[in-house]
């Protein structure tokens, strides 16, 4: 029962990355612009979070928002790219990737961030629910794994409810029409991909401020891969994206549990699993469903405006 409860304590500190990573890419792609780039942001994102807290002395909430700002700030090399150069998304994405990797190995080196360890935030209690047996460790984490689904309301909200979510969403499914109706297509697109993008270096640094508590070169391990993937299985859906994260935190999580128990499993195997169970997850969705009607009209399509006369 310690190893059960144990277990499901750890569910959300490896759950709230995927999940804050696979939001801000439904925000991005909800405006038809196609990101494969959460791998690298995610690194920009855990990298500057750990140079703030470095350098304000463990001001941890300024932290997270210097994170976010980091990779809101990158992310507008990928708007260039897609936005103003035209470049394919599928590549300029991947380039992002690389770009992030090699710019935060660079800079983590340079300024000598690696493994040094910050204090991150305290975890809270939320009383009596901590009282709980077996479940009770669930319901004592840090503060930012209770505003996490606060954040999906509001972004569920905004999206679904207010009329920028509209005009967002319009401008994902016919770019055409909505330019038509005055709305300003590449705007929009790049708000959506700036503020995807904090969303995703928020994700990045949870792992390296308040979870890892120190910055390890290429320390997001895949995650952004897997949110890439969590979205398509989540139909662009912010609350099916939150379950699917909920479901790979499980797997993530049970891992160190097994080790600790004295379970001894082959290394590579164990480092295969998430990306295994993602692969069925994916073959699992192509195959119960064929309706792609859930996906924005207009996603990966570059937008070119047509000259009226």
């Amino acid at each position: 029962m310690d190893m059960i409860a144990s277990w499901i304590g750890n569910i959300p500190d490896f759950a709230v990355p995927f999940a804050l990573a696979a939001l801000g890419l439904i925000v991005i792609e909800r405006s038809g612009v196609l990101a494969l780039g959460a791998e690298g942001l995610m690194l920009v994102g855990a990298l500057a979070g750990i140079g703030a807290s470095l350098m304000t002395g463990g001001a941890t909430v300024w932290a997270l928002i210097l994170a976010m700002c980091a990779a809101g700030v990158v992310s507008l090399l990928f708007a260039l790219m897609v936005l103003v150069m035209r470049i394919n998304q599928v590549i300029a994405g991947l380039a992002l990737v690389f770009f992030c990797q090699g710019l935060t190995g660079l800079l983590g080196t340079l300024l000598d961030w690696t493994n040094k360890p910050v204090a991150g935030l305290h975890a809270v209690s939320l009383w009596p629910f901590s009282e709980l047996p077996v479940v009770g460790k669930l319901f004592v984490q840090n503060p930012l794994v209770f505003v996490t689904p606060l954040i999906f309301v509001v972004v569920v909200l905004v999206l679904n409810r207010s009329v920028l979510g509209l005009r967002l969403r319009a401008v994902g499914e016919n770019p055409q029409a909505a330019d038509a109706a005055g709305i300003p297509v590449l705007g929009y697109r790049c708000a959506a991909i700036v503020a995807g993008s904090m969303l995703i270096g928020l994700a990045g640094a949870y792992i390296s401020v308040l979870s890892t508590k120190m910055w390890i070169a290429d320390m997001v391990g895949g995650r952004g891969w897997i949110a890439v993937a969590l979205v398509i299985f989540a139909r662009w859906s912010p609350w099916k994206a939150l379950a699917g994260a909920v479901l790979f935190g499980c797997i993530e999580a049970l891992i160190p549990q097994m080790a600790a128990s004295g379970i001894r499993l082959p290394q590579y195997f164990v480092f295969m699993t998430p990306y295994a169970v993602t692969l069925g997850v994916m073959i699992w969705v192509a195959l119960a469903s064929r309706d792609s009607s859930s996906q924005p009209g207009a996603l990966g399509e570059p937008f070119i405006r047509e000259e009226r006369r």
